[in-house]
C-alpha cells in the first residue's frame, strides 16, 4: 500500500498484509496498549478459536503487527461488533486503520452478517472521522467503562460516553 503520512507529508509505500491475530504475536505488540490491554487480547484469541470472534492483525513483510482489531460476534445479534483497533502510532494516517477495517468488514461478510456495528469514544473524533469516512452512521450513545493500568501498574477505572455506529455490509 502507499500512503501519505499526515504528520511529515512524506509518501510511504509499506507492503502488509492482514491475517489472523495470534498468542505469538502479542510481545509484538505493546505499543497497542499495557500489560492489562495484552492479557485482555490474550482472551479473546481463545474466544477466537471457539468462534465467537474474530482477531486481525495487519503485518509488515517480517510479519510484525502495526495494526489490529477484533470483531465480536456475540454482541448483536445479525452483525459483527467491531473492537479494540489500534494502529502502531507512528504509523497512523497511513490508510491501514482503513484497510483493517475493510478486512473487518470482510470477514463479517463471510459469515453471512450484513452489518458492522462499533462504539467510538466521544472524545475520539480523528477515530469517528475515520467510520464515518467508510460509511457508519450514528444511531446512539452508550457510557462504557473498562480497567486500564498506568505506567505505574496501578489499575483505574476508565469510564467515558461511547456513540454507536454501524453500517449495512449488503453492497
Amino acid at each position: 500500500m502507499t500512503a501519505e503520512n499526515d504528520h511529515t507529508g512524506t509518501p510511504l509505500t509499506l507492503s502488509v498484509r492482514v491475517r489472523d491475530l495470534l498468542p505469538g504475536d502479542l510481545p509484538a505488540c505493546t505499543w497497542s496498549g499495557s500489560a492489562l490491554h495484552l492479557r485482555h487480547v490474550e482472551k479473546e484469541l481463545a474466544r477466537a478459536v471457539a468462534g465467537e470472534v474474530d482477531y486481525l492483525a495487519v503485518c509488515t513483510p517480517a510479519d510484525l503487527p502495526v495494526a489490529i482489531g477484533g470483531i465480536d460476534y456475540q454482541v448483536s445479534e445479525g452483525a459483527g461488533t467491531l473492537w479494540q483497533f489500534a494502529v502502531l502510532p507512528a504509523l497512523q494516517s497511513c490508510g491501514l486503520g482503513t484497510l483493517l477495517v475493510r478486512a473487518a468488514e470482510q470477514r463479517v461478510r463471510d459469515r453471512g452478517l450484513h452489518r458492522a456495528e462499533l462504539a467510538v469514544e466521544e472524545d475520539n473524533p480523528r477515530a469517528r472521522a475515520l467510520y464515518e469516512r467508510l460509511g457508519y452512521v450514528a444511531y446512539g450513545r452508550e457510557a462504557d467503562a473498562w480497567d486500564e493500568e498506568g505506567p505505574d501498574g496501578t489499575i483505574r477505572r476508565h469510564e467515558t460516553m461511547c456513540l454507536l455506529m454501524r453500517k449495512d455490509l449488503l453492497t
